[in-house]
């Protein structure tokens, strides 16, 4: 497979890892989505109607309304919030994310603002201005904010991933390795970064290290149509078009929307 063609792959794979969405403060697509369940958010009303002054309480059933989808419930819960604590950094924080999958960016925005001018070493905030920065195409801003929560010393690895995410768009992939290495530090068992980092692995023409990572992506979590799709790329750039057309079959399977991973099954046939 010739260079040409291994950057093409990687065009065609990074869209598919920074569109699963990294998250900003209190909705995480990681965490339990019985979080959002009915039975919990019954559970957190019962715990407002006790309290109905405390702030925290709307907070957290925002964040539930958000992880159900249920974004205008949740902007009225951080209303709230905000309304009895106009000083709840993290409630604007997170109406910010809900007004993000809204697509009101300017508003998202403005609350992220809001957010760091109350708190300036918040560095959650600054991850989730992040992704907003670079779902906008404001790389350069992105980077910077990420860079931030890094020197205010945050534990979350989403900061070293997204920053990474950007690295290997610009074709810093030495860079990219090392920052995907420190997000699977934080969060070994999320199969994202072993793509990402499998993809920059591939571009530098370590195959069996990319490999390696796209075999763990897969067991961590077999549902992912990206791994199937990265692990084939590199099935097929071995020679084994048995095995590289059965993980595009699976790739396929489990996301139809990815045509490449059917272009990979026609061309390993």
């Amino acid at each position: 497979m010739n260079k040409k063609c291994i950057l093409w792959l990687i065009v065609v794979s990074l869209p598919l890892l920074i569109g699963c969405r990294t998250t900003g403060v209190g909705i995480s697509c990681s965490e339990n989505k019985a979080q959002g369940s009915r039975k919990n958010i019954a559970s957190l009303t019962t715990v407002i109607r006790s309290n109905p002054t405390a702030p925290t309480g709307y907070n957290v059933r925002g964040s539930a309304y958000g992880r159900a989808g249920r974004y205008k419930d949740a902007i009225k819960d951080f209303n709230i919030a905000i309304q009895l604590d106009p000083g709840f950094y993290a409630a604007y924080a997170n109406r910010a994310l809900i007004y993000r999958y809204m697509g009101d960016y300017n508003a998202a925005l403005n609350e992220y603002d809001h957010a760091l001018q109350i708190k300036p070493d918040y560095a959650l905030g600054y991850i989730g201005r992040g992704n907003l920065y670079r779902e906008i195409g404001q790389l350069d801003f992105a980077f910077n904010d990420y860079n931030r929560a890094i020197q205010l010393g945050t534990l979350d690895g989403r900061a070293w991933y997204s920053r990474a995410l950007i690295e290997q768009m610009r074709g810093q992939h030495a860079q990219a390795i090392n920052d995907f290495g420190a997000s699977i530090s934080r969060q070994p068992n999320i199969p994202m970064p072993y793509n990402g980092r499998g993809l920059s692995y591939i571009a530098l023409q370590e195959w069996e290290n990319a490999a390696d990572d796209f075999s763990t992506a897969i067991r961590l979590n077999p549902n992912v149509s990206e791994s199937w799709f990265n692990k084939a790329l590199v099935l097929e750039h071995q020679g084994k078009k048995v095995c590289a057309h059965k993980a595009y079959s699976k790739a396929w399977s489990l996301n139809r929307k990815n045509k490449a991973s059917y272009k990979g099954m026609k061309r390993t046939r």
